[in-house]
């Protein structure tokens, strides 16, 4: 084992240097305290512990009771939650349904026999009226001329019903006009007041 030896020299007298002695038990364990000052370091570290453990334990509670109170808003909000959904769903279901529907007929050709349920649909609500005007598309006018339908000859009861082309009218629906008033058999009225009456 070398040996270490130098010389050192201060800039300075040094002032309160007292000169002590350590057995080698206490020079390798670093420490040159009494007992009673080790009793004194024991006693303060079981306080510290004991210390920090109820401030650990008083946070994992306060942590317990916030985490508890988060998930007690959050079932709240989802209870609340899922009938708003429900009833958004509901909404757009029918809405989308309602737009295919009108889609789907948009699409369907015009046919005579469809063309006849619509106007005589709207006579029917008319009933009992005289001097009436049936304003028809003019291409569904025309194609209820060309295949000689027998409601172009209608008269019940006497009443005068006229057919007339109007541009007004969209194809597959029809206007009556009466001294009384309007019936609106067009396809757009009917969505409309369907879509009105289930609140979309």
């Amino acid at each position: 084992m070398s040996t270490f030896s130098q010389t050192i020299r201060f800039t300075r007298p040094l002032a309160d240097v007292v000169m002590t002695t350590l057995t080698g038990a206490e020079y390798s364990n670093g420490s040159s305290a009494s007992p009673q000052d080790t009793d004194q370091w024991k006693s303060a570290y079981e306080q510290g512990k004991i210390d920090g453990e109820k401030s650990l334990g008083e946070q994992l509670l306060k942590q317990r009771s916030e985490l508890h109170e988060l998930m007690n808003g959050l079932v709240d909000s989802l209870r609340n939650a899922v009938p708003q959904v429900i009833r958004d769903t509901e909404s757009m279901v029918v809405s989308i349904a309602l737009e295919i529907a009108q889609k789907l007929v948009g699409e369907m050709p015009i046919s005579v026999p469809m063309l006849e349920g619509v106007v005589r649909n709207a006579l029917s609500e008319v009933e009992g009226n005289s001097n009436m005007t049936v304003r028809l598309h003019p291409a569904d006018l025309d194609l209820l001329k060309n295949s000689n339908s027998p409601l172009l000859e209608v008269q019940e009861e006497g009443n005068d019903v006229r057919f007339l082309g109007s541009p007004e009218v969209t194809r597959g629906g029809c206007l009556i006009q009466t001294r009384f008033g309007t019936v609106d058999a067009r396809r757009e009225t009917k969505f409309d007041l369907l879509k009105q009456s289930m609140a979309i």
